[in-house]
């Protein structure tokens, strides 16, 4: 597929906002006096997802005007503009809080209803994927080193997959925990690596399966684009390929169907 016009520039300005997040994510990492706060729906919100949400917000207003943005802790327009970023500056901030450092910036940009731009930057791990429509994936360590194009792994069965979850307590609340099981009941590995982290695992190939039973558009847009670009299929459980169906599975794509219809059955 070639590269969707514009989109490398666009990959390019999403790399300098990923540097921007990186600095105020890191810089508060850990820090004593870190201000959280709980949200309505009684998650956790820190001063760094705000301040991350706000800087990308100034700076993509002053470089691309025209562009829209919907982020988690501001909101933002519906999907009905023709291009617009979406933002969570900090995806797994219950862990960001604790001072666990298995949390990223995610950024996609979506263009006319697909997404064409998607990275995923987590300091703490000294990593970033990033992908653009039409130019595959890739990695790098952010101490330095050249890029590493990313591809999914070769396997074709479950009994060989690896699979990864966040926890069960999202698939209880949604009564899809047997369902779960089920699936890992077939797979050859099971292992709790959530969030954005199991994406990126099956875009590596280290891992065949990552599954989310309830996720919003800002989760999942980026992990999509770089799963997709790396040989991937990513889906919602139902089969429908979006990123705003609720529910999330990512693979290697020669078991999706496979690991998909325990899920729904």
């Amino acid at each position: 597929m070639p590269a969707v016009p514009g989109a490398i520039d666009d990959l390019a300005l999403a790399l300098e906002l990923a540097d921007v997040a990186d600095a105020i994510t890191l810089g508060r990492f850990r820090a004593e006096d870190l201000v959280v706060e709980t949200k309505p729906d009684l998650t956790p919100v820190s001063e760094a997802d705000r301040g991350v949400e706000r800087a990308l917000r100034e700076r993509l207003a002053g470089v691309r005007p025209q562009d829209t943005v919907f982020g988690e802790e501001y909101g933002g327009v519906d999907k009905s503009a023709a291009r617009r970023w979406i933002v969570d500056p900090i995806d797994g901030t219950k862990g960001y809080v604790r001072g666990m450092p298995v949390w990223a910036t995610l950024l996609a940009l979506e263009q006319d209803g697909e997404m064409v731009v998607g990275i995923v930057s987590a300091p703490a791990l000294g990593r970033r994927w990033w992908a653009a429509r039409g130019a595959g994936a890739f990695t790098a360590d952010l101490s330095g080193g050249e890029p590493r194009p990313v591809r999914v792994s070769g396997i074709r069965d479950l009994a060989d997959a690896q699979m990864c979850f966040g926890g069960f307590e999202e698939w209880r609340q949604t009564e899809r925990l047997p369902a779960l099981l089920a699936l890992a009941e077939q797979c050859w590995r099971t292992r709790g690596y959530g969030d954005f982290w199991q994406y990126m695992l099956v875009a590596e190939g280290a891992a065949e399966i990552a599954l989310d039973p309830a996720v919003s558009v800002w989760d999942v847009a980026a992990p999509m684009v770089i799963v997709q670009e790396a040989g991937g299929r990513f889906t919602d459980l139902s089969g429908a390929e979006s990123a705003a169906g609720g529910s999330g599975i990512a693979t290697n794509g020669l078991v999706h169907e496979a690991a998909r219809l325990i899920l729904t059955r």
